[in-house]
């Protein structure tokens, strides 16, 4: 009896799984009856949609040979057909090859010719690619270009108006490589703004504007160069430019043509004031001291100048007057009439030695800043060198000119050194010799005063 109910169970537990995927009406069955009846039902169903779709495959297994059979047939007609090309495209090689053996045997030494031309084109498209003359008259080298493919292929050859017309460029460049002449371009400002401009191109070495300024050429179009050269290059421009004829003195680039190093080289020179600032701390030191140096000289050259006058009126004068340091010496022997020469010989000496050091004042620090100046130069000069070769021991001595430029650098110092030791020792010596005459004619009085003084005790 157990057997039979597990048998039972497992029997709807397998029509359960089987109506739970096939049919919604197995979870409405009431009885065993009910339930084995839709499980009937369910069988009958499958097998017909099994049916249906063997059916259908065997269809499909029908029409699948059918398609094999469609397409061998297409490949075997395409096999054909490549066949065919093959053949068509061996005859037109063969045809080629005739024709081009044909070709040959007519032009004959045409051949050699030709061969010319094309070389000269391409020398002569390569030139005016580069030429400053295309700015003026630009799309030459296009038609050489176009006439060297045209002489490249087997199937058309160069008309003698093309042929001409290579003779033609070739002579109005070297025309063009001789004359000074105006026009209009279009010119791009450092900035990027591009406007027409009056234009003066000197042959084919250099283009400046109307006001003088360079222009580069690069890949057909005209701009300003960003930094124009120093000195009077750009106002002999500006004079050529605003010319009508006649001689002027022109700046021109010989390697303008070919990147215009002589012209690069003018405008990277650093002018004053780079080198300068390219001395550093070191560098604007020597310039601080420097300028004090000429302004304590200027002063007291100024002051030593006033001086001198006062003297030079006290000398006309006859009573002693304060204002100078003469008259104050004067002023000595005027209070003392009867002291006795030695004792008016030591006053006068006192006197004139306590206006010697208002007179020598800053000749000292003069010849001191004089002496140092160079030092300085020195030592800035030692400081650039370390950095210079620290710089080489990072990154190589690959390049010379960053070298060479760095030593450079590093010896701006000494020569702002120089620049400031020289004039002082001028000013120094010029303000010195001041400051001599007035202590020598100080001197001069004092010794006379106790000539006079002794000559009139021994008369008495």
């Amino acid at each position: 009896m157990s057997a039979k109910i597990v048998k039972a169970a497992a029997f709807v537990l397998c029509g359960a799984l089987t109506l739970s995927t096939g049919s919604a009406m197995a979870q409405d069955a009431k009885s065993l009856d009910e339930l084995l009846k839709f499980v009937k039902q369910g069988q009958s169903s499958e097998a017909k949609e099994n049916r249906a779709r063997e059916a259908k495959f065997s269809k499909d297994k029908a029409n699948q040979a059918s398609a094999l059979k469609r397409a061998e047939a297409e490949r075997a007609q395409q096999e054909r057909l490549s066949a065919q090309l093959e053949q068509a495209f061996e005859e037109n090689e063969l045809l080629i090859a005739a024709k081009q053996k044909q070709l040959q045997e007519k032009l004959g030494t045409l051949t050699e010719l030709f061969g010319h031309l094309t070389s000269a084109s391409g020398d002569l498209a390569s030139n005016l690619e580069v030429s400053m003359a295309s700015a003026q008259y630009p799309g030459r080298e296009q038609f050489l270009k176009d006439l060297i493919s045209k002489m490249s292929g087997s199937d058309t050859l160069p008309s003698i108006e093309e042929i001409e017309r290579v003779w033609f460029e070739l002579l109005r460049e070297i025309r063009e490589t001789g004359v000074v002449t105006k026009f209009s371009a279009e010119v791009s400002s450092p900035a990027g703004e591009r406007a027409e401009r009056e234009v003066v191109r000197i042959g084919a070495f250099n283009m400046v504007d109307i006001n003088g300024n360079y222009l580069s050429f690069d890949n057909g179009s005209l701009s300003e160069l960003p930094r124009q050269p120093s000195g009077p290059y750009t106002g002999w421009a500006a004079e050529l430019a605003s010319a009508s004829g006649g001689m002027h003195s022109f700046g021109i680039d010989p390697t303008g043509p070919t990147g215009g190093s002589f012209l690069a080289a003018i405008i990277d020179t650093p002018n004053l004031e780079e080198r300068w600032h390219q001395g550093g701390y070191v560098g604007y030191a020597i310039t601080a001291v420097g300028i004090f140096a000429f302004l304590l000289a200027i002063y007291r050259l100024v002051v030593l100048t006033a001086v001198s006058s006062k003297v030079n009126a006290q000398l006309k004068s006859d009573t002693a007057k304060e204002n100078n340091p003469l008259g104050r010496v004067l002023k000595i022997h005027e209070d003392n009439p009867t002291m006795d020469t030695e004792t008016l010989e030591l006053k006068l000496s006192e006197g004139v030695l306590k206006e010697t050091p208002k007179l020598e004042s800053g000749l000292t620090l003069l010849k001191i800043i004089a002496a140092v100046a160079p030092l300085m130069g020195l030592l800035g000069t030692v400081t650039g060198m370390i950095i210079t070769f620290q710089a080489i021991t990072i990154f190589g001595a690959g390049d010379p000119k960053a070298m060479a430029g760095g030593i450079s650098g590093a010896l701006i110092t000494t020569v702002l050194g120089l620049l400031v030791a020289i004039p002082t020792v001028l000013l120094h010596t010029v303000v010195n010799g001041r400051a001599q005459r007035i202590i020598h004619i100080l001197d001069e009085q004092t010794t006379g005063m106790i000539a006079e003084h002794t000559e009139a005790n021994l008369r008495s």
